[in-house]
């Protein structure tokens, strides 16, 4: 299978074929969605909380970013890798913003960086970006990095200001250069008419029916404990399932019953004896 490219991703649209994105955050999780054949892997700053433990995106360096982001690299070979850049590491200027994407590129391997938000600032860092030959993907609708002054987390474009604001945003992404946009939490017919007037590929997250749609692969294993949002759907159970196994494991470890006889290396008599002459025996 040939590698995921920006042209090719282009087609799926022009097509009407889907496209499949998961959000994975280390190499087990990459080599799964490649071998499930997915076209898009976005390592997104949601690994401050999925997989760092901390309380929200915010925290998350740079640095750390670029740990998982190497990892999925390393596990990918046809799909494409988009990385978040982290709160804090685009934030200051347009030059800024160019320097933390180059990182992303020169030292993970990312196909493109991933920005939140449309204000006239976000825009500016966009055009700078492209400008410096990295391709951009906007993500508009609820923006964690910011969820604080969207009030929460909560859906976004379901007032007339809101949806008017999403529209312009919109707008102002693809005129700055973003060859993608993620839509997150946004009413089905806001994306539907999204979808009418841009002319980019739209990647849905409880956003209805997109060019696309993105889920994170710990959400849809079932790996995530607690409430999850509404558009997340599971497909499996291997969070349940890796407790019963440890459980399993911990039981037979008490019991003495693991290891068993095929788990154990056998010594020969030469090493016995001089073992217990070592020993003193």
């Amino acid at each position: 299978m040939p590698k995921v490219s920006i042209p090719a991703l282009a087609e799926k649209r022009a097509a009407g074929e889907p496209i499949v994105m998961v959000t994975a955050y280390d190499y087990p999780g990459a080599r799964a969605a490649e071998r499930a054949g997915v076209d898009m892997v976005l390592v997104g700053d949601s690994g401050a909380q999925v997989v760092l433990g901390y309380d929200s995106t915010v925290p998350v360096t740079t640095d750390e970013m670029l740990v998982l982001a190497r990892a999925v690299r390393r596990g990918t070979e046809t799909a494409f890798v988009v990385c978040d850049v982290p709160f804090g590491s685009t934030e200051v200027s347009d030059a800024q913003a160019v320097e933390t994407s180059i990182r992303f590129v020169k030292e993970a391997g990312a196909d493109s960086v991933k920005l939140e938000g449309g204000s006239e600032s976000r825009l500016s860092r966009i055009r700078a970006i492209v400008a410096a030959g990295i391709p951009v993907v906007a993500h508009l609708g609820l923006t964690p990095q910011t969820a604080t002054a969207l009030g929460g987390m909560r859906a976004q474009g379901r007032t007339g200001a809101s949806a008017a604001k999403l529209v312009r945003e919109a707008r102002g992404v693809q005129e700055a250069g973003a060859f993608c946009l993620v839509v997150e939490a946004v009413p089905a017919e806001i994306t539907e008419l999204l979808r009418g007037e841009l002319s980019i590929p739209i990647i849905g997250i409880g956003a209805g029916d997109a060019d696309g749609q993105v889920l994170v692969l710990n959400d849809l294993l079932g790996i995530t404990e607690g409430h999850t949002a509404k558009f997340v759907k599971r497909y499996g159970s291997v969070g349940d399932d890796s407790v019963a196994a440890i459980e399993a494991y911990a039981a037979e470890v008490r019991s003495r019953t693991f290891p068993g006889p095929e788990h154990r290396y056998a010594a020969t008599d030469e090493a016995i004896a001089a073992a217990r002459a070592e020993l003193g025996e």
